[in-house]
């Protein structure tokens, strides 16, 4: 299976549970797998062919920020739901994590993989 990967996807928004938190922006960092069979672009060196990283991460990032969302467990929903139904990635492992969320860890998150290979 090939593999798209984006790694260390980092996006400011209003994210938690806590009053406090929906007055700031926290960052997310995202790192995603996406099941996408290369060998067309590979074969072609033809653009059109690949997944854009850009378009995926300029996409994600509007779907993040365009409003307040409770929980990472949302986002990772969301994020899984965007690429299979708008870019037609077929599966996807999403890990977002959240950096500072808890005192004595570095980071807290949540892995999902949705789709079929």
């Amino acid at each position: 299976m090939d593999k798209v990967l984006i790694r260390g996807l980092s996006i400011d928004t209003v994210i938690g549970i806590y009053e406090w938190e929906k007055q700031i922006h926290q960052t997310l960092v995202i790192d995603l797998d996406m099941a996408w069979d290369i060998r067309a672009a590979a074969a072609t060196d033809d653009y059109s062919q690949a997944l854009c990283y850009e378009k995926v991460s300029n996409r994600l990032t509007a779907l993040i920020t365009e409003k307040p969302i409770e929980l990472i467990e949302t986002i990772a929903e969301m994020i899984a739901r965007c690429l299979m139904d708008e870019l037609d990635v077929p599966w996807v492992k999403v890990r977002v994590m959240k950096p500072g969320a808890v005192k004595h860890a570095r980071s807290v998150g949540v892995e999902i993989e949705r789709g079929h290979i």
